[in-house]
């Protein structure tokens, strides 16, 4: 069975990640065996410039084979923002409530009335030398005229889903997982490892 070093302290994201690759004959380690390792700076210009960099400094440091990822939303009447700066957007330590509220003011503060918008997922699987495999998922939607839905995390409430008619806050984890950038990244993720185990 392979080992796999799963690059995140999200726990969100470590249970829709597991929930992905249920199945496969992988064990999926976390960082919390290595409590004390610091994180490494995200400078990157774009998602995957963070997922590969991510995955090779964390098997670097663990000597694991690292699955890493690299997310978030993208606003096009922003300019793309917050983009690879979502965890971060309204400054560090603000709350997903105050991130939503500084997108909201910008929004008004455009002359452009559209609100499309998606979500982009980069993930990279690496050893401490060498990336493996990327991917990347999207999808695409709009912002929605208020955060709906209490379901999901980070931008989910905000994110407006027109096929479903709602927020990806709205929805079951099952009807997210179908659709999500996520799940998109990672399902090309779980085809390229169900092909190492034959």
């Amino acid at each position: 069975m392979v080992t796999l070093l799963l690059a995140t302290t999200n726990h969100h994201k470590i249970r829709e990640i597991r929930g992905l690759l249920v199945g496969l004959e992988v064990e999926l380690m976390t960082l919390k065996r290595w409590p004390d390792l610091p994180a490494p700076a995200e400078t990157g210009r774009t998602f995957e410039d963070n997922a590969r960099a991510k995955a090779t400094y964390y098997s670097r440091a663990t000597k694991r084979l690292t699955i890493a990822e690299d997310s978030g939303l993208e606003i096009d009447s922003l300019a793309g923002a917050p983009g690879v700066h979502s965890a971060r957007y309204g400054g560090e330590g603000t709350s997903y409530p105050e991130k939503f509220a500084s997108i909201y003011r910008a929004l008004a503060a455009t002359a452009d009335s559209s609100r499309t918008a998606r979500f982009v997922c980069a993930v990279a699987l690496a050893t401490a030398d060498e990336v493996l495999f990327e991917a990347r998922g999207t999808v695409e939607g709009s912002i929605a005229p208020e955060p709906r839905g209490s379901a999901g995390f980070g931008y989910d409430p905000i994110f407006f889903y027109p096929p479903y008619g709602r927020t990806l806050a709205e929805v079951s984890d099952a009807e997210k997982a179908a659709v999500s950038h996520r799940g998109e990244a990672f399902r090309r993720l779980r085809q390229f490892l169900e092909r190492r185990e034959r």
